[in-house]
């Protein structure tokens, strides 16, 4: 029969977490925001209209203090600083080097070897510094091999999804599902209880990664032909005595050619000129064109055009004409330039870059205004120029991705030590000796002892839009479980599959939270959906962990959306994909993982 509905508080909480799942899927409110938002709600709420949780009066506080010293969330913190010591000691370069070179030789076996590098390391490593770190040298290697790095760079971050699954280290969305588990009373579920069910399942996911995926993705140009077919909304700017000054548009249209196609002409700050024949081009004036960046370039030395302004040249203080390169920056979620503009956070002075062209990686090309005034989401790639130690800050001191437009230095020799402290924090963990809290903040402590980063770089680490919806999800997770909403979801789903065998649940559960987290957070639907999983495995009487790691592996199905976990955006904007791309290749890959683990798990828990 039909379950009775709970109480007022259990329905207001489930009403905040319908709008907290939608605004965590939005673009246009920042997740930090929608966070504390989310917070602050919760606990008014409960300070409004007191709750009484077993004749005990709810303390409100209690939302806020739990959520922000939930272990989990403290763990993650702490491995994501142990992950960036990692990445800027570029500690796994000379692997990669090594798979990039033998891929001139070998390249399907060398495709492979970079899926299982990504995998492995993955399962101990949070991925997003993985993925860092193979996107430029997979690129390098597209480059002098003259094949496409559209065929490799989404099979290679899917690879280290499938990869973060298999251990509670893997990702934030593990420990997060562990940890809330072992505060519902089961028993603690160790690093590599159920490493067994993601390998099986995870190794006909990478079989067709390997084989598959790479002949449904756009073979675009190698980049060795054309440096990159990524369109760049820019903007060129006519030098004094240079060609241009002085010409009509006819005069130019007929020296570069009919592929030269102007969108619009900016005299002023405020005025702009008609695309008229006759119309005879000024020194100062702004040529608006969106092209890719070799076109870009062939057109400045054509015309006698500069791809910068002078007054963000001297801001920046770059000598141009000097030994500068070019460098493309991949806006990352959480980064300081999300969802802000460059000159909101004056990057060209903080930098010393000069930002010249901006690529939409979302929404394709839409310039408005000044390309330093646009508002940037993850995924955009902003093309900036300067000198190598300035190009090397950026990397150090933000959290984006910053591809060279060079060869890069594969065989460089790193630094090991970061690799040998991640050893022991995983060795600790998995023996007992100490929970991986203890363990992750004794492999912090030894980063910053030996010196290998610095308290800044741990500040560069800590990813507050992640933050804040974990302690959204948490609070409301929490909120569901006294207040009774878990409860009700659960026999609401038990009484809506009361037909299906045990089975068969198990596999509908794993699907919902699947589809969930190519819509929302990952981290949002795990939380929210493993106080309701177990809550149906007790109305079932079967085993809980079953059911808990439907919701795990169910939440880490991040494939087939871009905005479903973080480093497929970073993959769209190094790789320039489209939406569909990752549609094409997630969705039968989420599939064939969803009916893997739907067989594998009953066998192996029911």
């Amino acid at each position: 029969m039909m379950p009775d509905l709970p109480s007022i508080h259990a329905l207001a909480v489930m009403g905040l977490t319908a709008v907290g799942l939608y605004m965590f899927s939005r673009d246009w409110i920042p997740i930090e925001t929608t966070g504390l938002v989310i917070l602050a709600t919760i606990v008014s709420l409960f300070f409004i209209f007191p709750y009484n949780f077993n004749g005990n009066p709810i303390n409100p506080i209690t939302f806020f203090i739990g959520s922000f010293g939930n272990e989990a969330l403290i763990t993650i913190c702490l491995l994501l600083a142990v992950g960036k010591a990692i990445e800027i000691n570029h500690s796994l370069q000379p692997l990669i080097g090594f798979l990039s070179t033998s891929w001139l030789t070998y390249p399907k076996l060398s495709l492979l070897a970079v899926l299982l590098f990504g995998a492995f390391f993955s399962a101990f490593i949070n991925n997003t510094p993985i993925v860092v770190m193979l996107i430029p040298a997979l690129i390098a290697v597209s480059k002098k091999a003259e094949i496409s790095s559209s065929k490799i760079l989404m099979p290679m971050g899917m690879a280290t999804l499938i990869g973060g699954m298999s251990t509670t280290i893997g990702t934030s969305t593990n420990l997060l599902v562990v940890g809330i588990a072992n505060d519902m009373g089961l028993e603690t579920i160790q690093l590599f209880d159920f490493v067994l069910p993601a390998v099986i399942a995870g190794s006909i996911g990478m079989m067709f990664l390997w084989l598959v995926a790479p002949r449904l993705l756009p073979n675009d140009p190698p980049r060795s032909t054309k440096e990159s077919t990524r369109i760049f909304e820019a903007a060129l700017y006519v030098d004094a005595d240079g060609f241009t000054d002085g010409k009509t548009l006819v005069e130019i249209q007929e020296k570069a050619g009919n592929d030269f196609i102007i969108e619009k002409i900016k005299r002023s700050d405020s005025l702009f000129v008609a695309k008229i024949p006759s119309i005879m081009f000024e020194a100062g004036d702004r040529i608006y064109v969106n092209d890719t960046l070799e076109n870009l370039q062939e057109y400045q030395q054509l015309l006698g055009l500069s791809l910068f302004e002078e007054e963000v040249a001297e801001e920046a203080e770059t000598e141009i004409g000097s030994e500068v390169q070019l460098a493309e920056v991949v806006i990352t979620s959480g980064s300081f330039l999300d969802h802000t503009s460059l000159n909101a956070q004056h990057f060209s002075s903080r930098f010393n870059l000069l930002p010249i062209a901006v690529h939409s990686g979302s929404t394709g090309i839409e310039l408005k205004g000044e390309i330093a005034a646009k508002t940037l989401t993850p995924g955009d790639v902003v093309l900036v120029q300067g000198s190598l130690e300035a190009i090397e800050n950026l990397k150090t001191n933000s959290n984006m991705l910053v591809i060279e437009n060079e060869d890069l230095d594969l065989g460089t020799k790193r630094s090991f030590i970061p690799l040998y402290i991640m050893v022991g924090v995983a060795g600790l963990a998995a023996s007992n000796l100490l929970p991986i809290s203890i363990a992750a903040m004794l492999g912090l402590i030894g980063m910053l002892v030996f010196r290998l980063m610095k308290w800044s770089d741990v500040g560069n680490a800590m990813n507050i839009p992640i933050i804040m919806l974990i302690v959204a999800s948490l609070s409301l997770g929490n909120a569901l479980v006294i207040t009774g909403g878990s409860d009700y979801l659960a026999e609401l789903f038990v009484y809506a599959t009361s037909s299906m065998s045990v089975a068969l649940i198990l596999s509908t559960l794993m699907l919902l939270m699947a589809v969930l987290t190519n819509v929302v957070s990952n981290n949002a639907a795990a939380v929210i959906g493993t106080p309701i999983a177990i809550n149906i495995a007790q109305q079932l009487g079967a085993s809980p962990e079953p059911f808990v790691l439907a919701v795990l592996f169910g939440a880490n199905m991040s494939f087939v959306t871009p905005i479903g976990y973080k480093t497929n955006l970073l993959i769209m904007g190094a790789g320039g994909y489209k939406f569909n791309d990752f549609v094409k290749v997630g969705l039968p890959l989420a599939f064939i993982m969803w009916v893997a683990f739907s067989i594998i798990l009953p066998v192996l828990y029911l």
